[in-house]
Parts: structure tokens; C-alpha cells; sequence
């Protein structure tokens, strides 16, 4: 398995949608996804990816550090960091708080929003995707907002026309199709975060440029492959076949942290999760994460996190984020 589908797999994203628009030239509001607007379709997510689906029309987004874009009909923006952000037929126009505009249902379904100067026409499907373990290396990587055209892909009409109708059978209050939802919203991100790592420089972002430098990305692929293992630099860099000192300055300087720093994260992530799933004792978690004793792994876990691994455990947070069915 490569890295960035290892890292995905284990911060479990999920979402839904929870509002549909219906926008007329001209027209600019505000706003970002609150824990509240994720409430009936995942619960009190730690962090959010905000999300706009446009099925018709086009808009300009926006947020305080990234230059206004277009998206048009077909295509889906994502804003990794949830920042507040204006998005309208122009963004120099006074944004209303999206807030002061939703219609809540009265029998289930998504919220509303119809506004705007009565000319042309924008529709849109808003939406999130959500989860309690974050791997800080990889978002804090990511630009204030993607976009992608979801009709490009060799699946893209499917893609297009399944989160149609999963949409509209939430609107109309079967909110069984939540599920549905969930799944296409990450698959879109993964679409998204892919053409977006493919399509940086060597001398990219921290971490991205560790995944596309071809040394230090093998380097990270056995720490994910074998993170159990008794790493040290010098051994790391001897299997990459580079001398100890250059490796580590390299390392450091394309992933954001040093190795030895990098695994400890990569576990605890990893430990996080199992141990909020309930896989198997403290110790059988610790010893799977490259810990051979239990105080050991307890010890770093309480550094990492502020509690202990039992405490992690019994306070009831899954760190899988679930879908539900209700409102």
C-alpha cells in the first residue's frame, strides 16, 4: 500500500451533505462548516473539510489566503481547512452570512438556501467530510482550497450522477442514502488529493515533497509498511541505500520532521485508531506499534495525546467516524 493511501485509510474520512442552493446573479455570501451542520450525518467530527458540489451554473470561491477561482457545473471544491470563505457570482460583492439564509427542513431532508438578484442561475450541493484523527503532515500540506472536475474522470459521469441522486433522496427525506453520500464525498477527496499531489514540484510542500522525492519516499513507505520495526536513522538511510547525515538533513527538510520524530507520529496515529476501535489490549496495541513494553507505549502516547492509552479507550470516542441515519 502506498503512503497516501495508508495515511487515508487510517484517518478514516467520512461525510455527507447538508445543504442545497439555489443561487441568481448577483449574489455573495460567507460562511464555514460548523460541527452542528455535520450533526445528522456524523457526530461532533474533530475536523472538517468543507465542500461544494456546483450541479448548475457557476461561481467564483474565496478565502483570506487563496485568490478567487471559478468552478463551474460539474466540478467540486474542497477547503481542507474549513476556513471561513466567500463564494458567489463575484467575491468583491458584500458576502451575506450564509447563516441568515438557511431554510431548515420541516420533515427531514437537507436545509435550504434561495437567494440572489434574480439573473443567472447557480445550483449547489454543500457538504463536508469529517474525522476525530487528523495526520497533521499531510493537511497541513494542503492548499486553502482544491478543485476538481469530477466529469474528467474515466468515472466521473457515475460519480457525477450517483451523488445526484444519493442527494436528492436525502432532500426528499430518505436519509438512508447517508451512507452513500459518505463514500462518494471521500472518494472524491482521494480524486482530488492525488491529482494535486501528482501535480506538485519536487520542492513542494513539506511531506509532499518527502512523498515525491524518490529516496526519502521509499523511506517513509517502509516506515509505513514496518512501522513495528526498530527504526533508527542510521538503519533507515542504510536501506535506502544514502549515508546517515544526508539522510537525515534530507528527511528533515522534505517530510517537515526527523525521521525518528515522523515515526513516532506515524504510530501514535496508528495506535489512536486501534485503540479506539477496540483492537486488542494496551499492550497488544503498544507491542503492534513497535513498543515492546506496555509503560513504555503508555508513556509516549500520554506525551502525544495528554492521556493515557486506557483513558483513550474508555472515554467512548470512536476516532472511526460513523454515519447515521436520523436528523
Amino acid at each position: 500500500m502506498d503512503v497516501l493511501s495508508d495515511v487515508l485509510r487510517v484517518i478514516r474520512l467520512s461525510g455527507g451533505v447538508f445543504l442545497e442552493a439555489e443561487f441568481t446573479a448577483p449574489w455573495c455570501v460567507s460562511g464555514k462548516v460548523s460541527p452542528e451542520d455535520c450533526r445528522p450525518f456524523l457526530a461532533a467530527p474533530r475536523y472538517i473539510i468543507a465542500s461544494h458540489f456546483v450541479t448548475a451554473g457557476h461561481m467564483q470561491v474565496r478565502t483570506a489566503d487563496s485568490a478567487a477561482i471559478d468552478v463551474r457545473a460539474g466540478e467540486i471544491v474542497l477547503l481542507p481547512h474549513n476556513d471561513r470563505h466567500r463564494f458567489g457570482s463575484t467575491v468583491e460583492l458584500e458576502p451575506v452570512p450564509a447563516g441568515e439564509l438557511i431554510q431548515q427542513p420541516r420533515d427531514g431532508g437537507l436545509a435550504r438556501i434561495a437567494y440572489g438578484g434574480g439573473g443567472a442561475g447557480t445550483q449547489l450541493l454543500c457538504g463536508f467530510l469529517g474525522c476525530d484523527l487528523p495526520f497533521a503532515p499531510l493537511l497541513s500540506a494542503l492548499p486553502p482550497i482544491l478543485k476538481l472536475d469530477v466529469r474528467s474522470s474515466a468515472s466521473g459521469a457515475w460519480i457525477e450522477s450517483s451523488f445526484r441522486f444519493a442527494a436528492g433522496e436525502i432532500a426528499a427525506g430518505r436519509l438512508g442514502s447517508a451512507t452513500v453520500i459518505a463514500k462518494l464525498s471521500e472518494l472524491l477527496f482521494i480524486e482530488a488529493l492525488t491529482r494535486y499531489v501528482e501535480s506538485q514540484p519536487g520542492e513542494s510542500s513539506p511531506w509532499l515533497a518527502g512523498l515525491r522525492d524518490p529516496q526519502i519516499g521509499r523511506a517513509l513507505a517502509l516506515l509505513h509498511a514496518r512501522p513495528a520495526e526498530p527504526w533508527t536513522a542510521e538503519s533507515l538511510a542504510g536501506a535506502i541505500g544514502m549515508s546517515r547525515s544526508v539522510f537525515a538533513e534530507r528527511f528533515a527538510a522534505r517530510v517537515g520532521h526527523p525521521p525518528m520524530q515522523y515515526l513516532t507520529l506515524w504510530r501514535m496515529q496508528m495506535a489512536a485508531q486501534q485503540l479506539g476501535e477496540g483492537r486488542g489490549s494496551v499492550a497488544q496495541v503498544g507491542f503492534a506499534v513497535g513498543y515492546e513494553s506496555e509503560a513504555a507505549f503508555s508513556r509516549a502516547f500520554k506525551r502525544h495525546f495528554g492521556t493515557s492509552p486506557g483513558s483513550w479507550r474508555r472515554r467512548g470516542d470512536d476516532p472511526t467516524p460513523r454515519v447515521v441515519v436520523g436528523p
